[in-house]
């Protein structure tokens, strides 16, 4: 009888220490909302847009040549000789490539507009970071989620949102 209730009880603590075992402190945040109030962000965001914009009218300004030349090709197509045509061709076709070069180049994969957006904010990503691993440590939290990125995720009590506390820490608020 003493063995079955010694059993019983050593059973019982290796299932508690499993439980425990199990348990985790987890906090979510917002990192679209923490962004939004971020100044910085919202300068890094400005200078982007400014720049997209004038490299954009570049190019617009560069398809509308394409465009002209296309269509003064095809008005006076009639009155040129073959040397002529071939000499308009290609100068049109020459335009073509430059307008895709520039797309290219400007907005293309690893082009300007990443390698800029990524040296504008990439800082500003790791001091969130470096912020979140701040209250991480302090506050023993073994996963932070990201509510906006995350569409699975239902519901998560607002007692663990640490938002306001990263945006505090980097002094937006």
């Amino acid at each position: 009888m003493k063995r079955l209730f010694l059993l019983i009880i050593l059973a019982c603590g290796v299932w508690v220490s499993n439980v425990d075992a199990q348990k985790f402190a987890a906090a979510y945040l917002d990192m679209q909302y923490i962004l939004k109030n971020l100044p910085q962000y919202e300068t890094a965001n400005e200078q982007l847009t400014m720049i997209s914009k004038r490299w954009q009218k570049e190019i617009d300004v560069a398809q509308q040549e394409v465009q002209i030349l296309t269509s003064n090709y095809q008005t006076e197509q009639i009155f040129l000789s073959a040397d002529m045509k071939q000499k308009r061709e290609s100068e049109i076709l020459e335009k073509e490539r430059y307008v895709l070069e520039l797309k290219r180049k400007y907005f293309g994969e690893g082009g300007e507009w990443y390698k800029k957006r990524e040296s504008l904010l990439k800082p500003i990503q790791e001091e969130i970071y470096n912020v979140v691993q701040e209250i991480a440590a302090e506050k023993r939290y073994d996963i932070i989620k990201d509510r906006s990125a995350d569409p699975s995720l239902i519901y998560m009590s607002s007692r663990l949102d640490i938002s306001e506390q990263v945006l505090e820490r980097l002094g937006a608020k």
